[in-house]
């Protein structure tokens, strides 16, 4: 038996298998229930976001998917704070060649109330927060 993949390259295909998403409540649920603990995201509740560098481009192609959801463009309008999805809610992806990671500083959340970065099955974004996300993650991509 064979699967016929139409509508996207291969690598999407890649993406929408590693990744899920939840909309609920004005926000975007990822989850990557199949990484390993090391290769997990990493979050840090409110504060940020880590990815491994080479996961990059798929998380950014799940980002695009998100701004063509419905809900997305819903949340966007009802959101009282017109800048919302600026770039400028996000720092640059700094790369940490420990880890070989890239943290974004920003408000994504996953309910463990402990500072520090630590490894999530699933972390959430306000939907309307991830236009600067994306915007950063693209530019990140575009120096490398």
């Amino acid at each position: 038996m064979t699967l016929e993949l139409t509508g996207g390259t291969p690598f999407s295909a890649l993406a929408t298998k590693s990744w899920t998403r939840r909309y609920a409540g004005g926000a975007v649920t990822f989850g990557c229930r199949e990484r390993t603990y090391e290769r997990a995201p990493r979050v840090w509740g409110g504060r940020g976001l880590g990815l491994p560098e080479d996961e990059l481009p798929a998380f950014a192609g799940q980002l695009k998917r998100v701004m063509k959801h419905e809900a997305y463009w819903l949340a966007r309008a009802e959101c009282p704070d017109r800048r919302a999805g600026d770039a400028t809610r996000w720092s640059p992806g700094r790369y940490d060649d420990e880890d070989g990671f890239v943290y974004f500083a920003g408000p994504c959340t996953h309910g463990d109330p402990w500072p520090g970065y630590r490894p999530a099955r699933s972390f959430t974004i306000a939907l309307p927060q991830v236009r600067g996300l994306r915007i950063r993650l693209a530019a990140y991509l575009a120096a490398g």
